[in-house]
């Protein structure tokens, strides 16, 4: 069986390569904007090429039975056909819940005709980054919405369960909705950044618009967006689900371990 990962290089894609490298799969080919600069394991087939630009996939998939597909959503539907076409059986796509911009991409592979497993991530871990420049520059984190609560997840378990998938036929038909194993407030997840670093890390609470304005400094145009989800989660927090420990039978990072293996970032 062999393995195409799209967006090979990208923040889930490079882990989805490492996990399948662990688990000894057959034949992994991974599709890269520039082979070159991916520096990815010398026993993957690289490939140049770019899933958001289906005309720059020639060739990409013969071969192929299975594929991860990173979440492009203007693409999808083309994509799947292309796959199709060239003889692929199934897809592990990385999309969203209902009401995401990506949770489209389920509907558009789902037209093809094509198996499917679909990986329904809530928020990243990773996005905790956003308060790096004010924890290192002065010391605490300034926000809004204290009592909003959800479950975030780590990239690495989003990997191990695409892996999972990827080389388990039994996971066909399946929809997974992926969360960490705890819901948090912000002030808990700051408390676990300053337990990391070894100091208090106080959560200041402040105006939405002061809270809109600190975060536009790493955030950008998104900061609004993004502050109205954690808006919808004081009324309606997300809760933790189990799917990752069921499906990987070991438990899901917490938020803590994950503070504490990228306490650098915070330094």
């Amino acid at each position: 069986m062999t393995i195409l990962v799209t967006g090979a290089t990208g923040n889930v894609g490079r882990l989805v390569v490492d996990e399948l490298m662990r688990a000894d799969a057959p034949h992994v080919r991974a599709l890269t904007v520039n082979p070159t600069r991916a520096a990815l394991p010398g026993e993957v087939e690289v490939v140049e090429g770019y899933v958001g630009k289906p005309h720059s996939l020639s060739g990409v998939f013969d071969g192929i039975d299975t594929v991860y597909l990173a979440p492009v959503p203007a693409a999808a539907r083309e994509v799947a056909i292309l796959a199709r076409d060239a003889g692929v059986r199934r897809f592990v796509t990385l999309t969203g819940g209902p009401g995401t911009d990506w949770y489209g991409i389920e509907a558009d592979v789902e037209a093809s005709g094509l198996e499917c497993t679909h990986l329904e991530p809530g928020e990243f871990m990773t996005n905790a980054t956003i308060w790096a420049e004010q924890i290192r520059t002065t010391g605490e984190v300034r926000g809004t919405y204290p009592t909003a609560a959800n479950a975030p997840i780590a990239l690495e378990d989003i990997a191990a369960v695409a892996a999972q998938a990827l080389l388990g036929e039994s996971h066909s038909g399946r929809t997974y909705e992926l969360t960490g194993p705890q819901s948090l407030t912000h002030p808990q997840m700051v408390q676990d950044i300053g337990s990391a670093l070894g100091r208090h890390v106080p959560f200041v609470e402040v105006s939405r618009e002061e809270a809109e304005a600190v975060l536009a400094r790493s955030m950008g145009e998104y900061a609004g967006w993004y502050l109205d989800g954690r808006a919808l989660l004081v009324d309606h927090p997300q809760s933790a689900l189990t799917t990752v420990e069921e499906i990987l039978g070991r438990p899901a990072t917490t938020f803590a371990q994950w503070a504490v293996a990228n306490v650098e970032l915070f330094r």
